[in-house]
């Protein structure tokens, strides 16, 4: 079975695991989580950790990781890091703050120099995009959306900015036979009657809930498309 989650945002590590066991996770199957692992909440670190070490587990690249990125950290990160940074590594990291990833920098802080390496190069090596078949339909997995879209654009093409930053609207059509997953924008930006809940068209579908603000996850098994909160899996 092929499941998708996205922008989890430092929710508790053990309460998804849990989760993910009462939604009838195995490890025979395949989790994607579309982005954004990180920020927000105090556990994102953790939960980077966990996914290092399952193979059945695929990290889409966020826009909140690839803001880590873009700071250009050296493989030891301590006081003395970032009171060097200067220039653009500066400014990087300013927006990665105001984006809130302080909280991110407080667990890196407390991370062991041999981890934090690790964990860099795990992120530098997150694919932006996955594309896969489940029971003979095709799927497009993306962060965010597909920016700049046109139909007989290669995924391959599109750039890092359209694939992590996009908000696509309600009206945005993408292809007739290929749905594109993501997630980044928290579904309640379509209307309150989304808030906590899976958005739906007849060309892409949006699995942000909204955990950054205050939801609980949700997965959603790409076989049958049949979708797991949290709440009733309890």
């Amino acid at each position: 079975m092929v499941y998708v989650t996205s922008d989890l945002h430092g929710f508790p590590l053990e309460k998804f695991k849990k989760f993910l066991n009462n939604a009838g996770f195995r490890k025979e199957d395949t989790l994607y989580i579309l982005g954004d692992v990180l920020d927000r909440g105090p556990y994102g670190v953790e939960i980077l950790k966990w996914l290092m070490q399952n193979k059945n587990i695929q990290l889409i690249l966020g826009n909140h990781e690839k803001m880590l990125l873009e700071c250009d950290f050296p493989d030891e990160i301590s006081e003395t890091t970032l009171a060097g940074l200067k220039g653009s590594r500066l400014a990087s990291y300013r927006t990665w703050v105001a984006n809130s990833g302080g909280v991110t920098m407080s667990s890196l802080l407390s991370t062991r120099d041999s981890e934090i390496k690790g964990i860099l190069k795990y992120l530098r090596e997150a694919p932006l995009y996955k594309t896969i078949t489940v029971n003979g339909k095709e799927f497009w997995l993306v962060h965010s959306g597909l920016g700049n879209f046109e139909k007989n654009k290669k995924l391959s093409d599109y750039s890092p900015v359209d694939l992590l930053w996009t908000r696509p609207s309600l009206n945005t059509r993408y292809f007739d036979d290929i749905t594109v997953v993501f997630g980044h924008t928290p579904s309640v930006c379509y209307g309150n009657e989304y808030l906590g809940k899976i958005v739906k068209t007849d060309t892409w579908i949006d699995i942000d809930v909204g955990v950054g603000i205050g939801q609980e996850p949700v997965l959603l098994r790409l076989d049958d498309m049949k979708e797991f909160y949290y709440k009733y899996c309890f």
